[in-house]
Formats: C-alpha cells, structure tokens, sequence
C-alpha cells in the first residue's frame, strides 16, 4: 500500500510540475506563417468561407491564422474578445449592431447570417483591430482575393492584476 501511495506521489509530482513547464516564449516566421497560408488554401473543403490554421499557442491563449476566401457568418463571443492582424488582402470587419438570424453555437458562442446596423471597417494588410466580448462581429473580403488574417481570442474578464 506504501508503495501505491509512494508512486502516485511521485506521478503526481511529476505531472504538476511537468505542466508548469510551458515556454514563455513561441515564434514564427514569416516563412512558417507563408507555408501555413500555403497549407490551408489546401485543406480548404468545397466552397468554405473559412480556413483556420494553429499559428502559436501558451495557454490561454492561440493564435490562429485564418484564411478566408468567402463572406463567413457573423459571430459573437461570450467569453471572449477577438484580436485581428491582416496578413494578406483586403476586407471589411463589420462590428457592433445585432446578429441576423442568430443562433446559439455552444455556451459560449453565437453566430449569424449577417449583422444588421453595425459599422464597417476597411481593413489592409498589417491592420489591427480588437472585437470586446458581447460584440457581434463579421469578416468580409474584397478585393477579389481571400483575406488571411491572425486572430488571438483573449480571455474575459481580464485578470485582476492585468496591467
């Protein structure tokens, strides 16, 4: 029983400080992120609005690269906020107003056709825009070609010791 009690200890030691262990610091390059842009134009299935691809990752948050040749429903996160960085192309995130044809996605998440009464954003390459929790929000391309951006969900409410 003693040494039951003794390997459980350990593995459990183990583990704990195994998962303390991430890095505090990812990259990418742009040569990385270029070939991510290559493999999702590739993993795109049919007509879909929308590829997305990991780009970096440290709990609790992801980065995510999205390729998106077509209009993709709007969404709305509940317990997030959304960051977006245009890599490539041109488009107009649409925010604010009230979803179209909303429904619910999980706990967490709505989506919509469109969204009714919100305001336009031009949006080019190297363009950044934060989305709050609780606002609708909606990618569109144009310019005849897809629109890729890098998208980071944040976390909401921030920490109490946030800066």
């Amino acid at each position: 029983m003693r040494a039951h009690f003794l390997a459980f200890t350990i593995l459990a030691a183990f583990t704990s400080g195994a998962l303390a262990q991430q890095p505090t610091t990812q990259f990418m390059s742009e040569k990385d992120i270029m070939g991510l842009i290559e493999k999702a134009k590739a993993d795109r299935k049919n007509d879909a609005p929308m590829v997305p691809e990991p780009i970096l990752q440290l709990a609790p948050y992801k980065a995510q690269l999205e390729y998106r040749p077509l209009k993709a429903p709007a969404a709305v996160h509940e317990k997030d906020a959304e960051l977006f960085v245009v890599l490539q192309g041109t488009g107009d995130i649409i925010t604010g107003g009230k979803l179209v044809n909303e429904k619910r996605v999980n706990a967490a998440n709505l989506t919509g056709s469109d969204i009714a009464d919100g305001q336009t954003h031009h949006v080019v390459k190297g363009d950044t825009l934060i989305v709050p929790n609780y606002t609708p929000h909606q990618v569109v391309p144009t310019g005849g070609a897809p629109i890729v951006l890098m998208t980071v969900h944040v976390p909401m409410p921030a920490p109490a010791n946030w800066p």
